[in-house]
């Protein structure tokens, strides 16, 4: 019996997003992507390079699939565009806030890939706070869009464990790959009709609000430990800050030090140089900086830092 596949509609931009796109090609589902939504081309690293196209652009181009580059959302021509295609199924990836005049086109629905267990972590950097909370357990979910942003009814979820010096880099992409699998197995139940839903626990709401020059700052007056997971939660983008002497200091890994000999913390935030190695005092021990990087310098380990910055014990970080 011929089976007409669904016309689906995948919107996405980052490197997240790039490997539910890939599954969705490779499954056996009855589908056919008749559109991919990114961002333009823009400059990705450094200011005044030339404009490249977007991880999920790059994919598309690659697989011979239609590619249409929205700058805003909002714009009625872009809803338009969207209706013409007379989407089945919309599925979304770490892309941008829908109006309902773009999900609402979709005859079967318009589903998020979210990389947290909803509802905790709601909004714009769910893996870095979860690893800044100190979280053992992550995972993506699946929901229906509504006008609320990932607050729509929950179609299925997946766990993992989280690794104590797991960083938010690491993470994102372990769950990538897990979030295609979520896709595969999402399209899968729509197109067999088969969906059930629950709706998301106010009740157990968390927020995971966007990462600003602020709130990456570090604060030293901190448990060792939930300093360790400031910095890794960051790591390897936007990347946890402080500053020393005066100029900004990155750190991009960081490691705790339940060994450290019986010397005073101080104020926290105290540097400590011992053994060749560099530490840093929080509220009640120390972690162990193991990368770095000093305004004006290139990324670095420890090792290398102190060989060619005249650092001392007792100097204050953040200060």
């Amino acid at each position: 019996m011929h089976v007409t596949p669904l016309r689906l509609i995948f919107m996405g931009t980052p490197d997240f997003a790039v490997p539910s796109l890939q599954a969705i090609v490779d499954a056996s589902l009855p589908v056919e992507v008749v559109q991919v939504v990114t961002a333009p081309d823009r400059p990705r690293r450094k200011k005044n390079a030339e404009a490249e196209p977007t991880p999920v652009k790059s994919l598309a181009l690659q697989l011979g699939l239609p590619v249409l580059e929205v700058e805003d959302v909002k714009d009625p021509g872009f809803a338009e565009a969207v209706r013409r295609l007379q989407p089945d199924v919309i599925v979304v990836a770490a892309f941008r806030i829908l109006p309902p005049a773009v999900y609402g086109a979709a005859r079967l629905g318009a589903f998020n890939l979210h990389a947290s267990l909803l509802p905790a972590y709601r909004g714009a950097a769910p893996i870095n706070h979860a690893l800044i909370e100190g979280e053992r357990e992550s995972g993506v979910t699946t929901f229906f869009l509504q006008r609320q942003v990932d607050t729509g009814n929950i179609i299925l979820k997946k766990s993992t464990p989280i690794n104590s010096m797991e960083n938010a880099t690491q993470l994102a992409g372990r769950l990538s790959q897990i979030g295609a699998e979520a896709v595969v197995e999402t399209l899968r139940l729509i197109a067999e009709g088969t969906v059930e839903v629950s709706a998301q626990d106010e009740s157990l709401v968390s927020k995971a609000p966007k990462l600003t020059r602020e709130n990456t700052r570090i604060d030293w007056n901190q448990s060792a430990e939930d300093l360790h997971n400031f910095i890794r939660g960051l790591a390897m983008r936007p990347t946890a800050w402080t500053t020393l002497g005066g100029k900004n200091f990155k750190i991009f890994q960081s490691a705790p030090a339940p060994a450290m000999p019986a010397t005073s913390c101080g104020k926290p935030g105290t540097m400590l140089i011992e053994g060749g190695r560099l530490y840093a005092s929080g509220t009640d021990g120390w972690i162990e900086i193991l990368s770095l990087q000093l305004e004006g310098k290139r990324p670095m380990d420890a090792g290398e830092f102190l060989r060619g910055f005249r650092a001392e014990s007792g100097t204050i970080l953040g200060g």
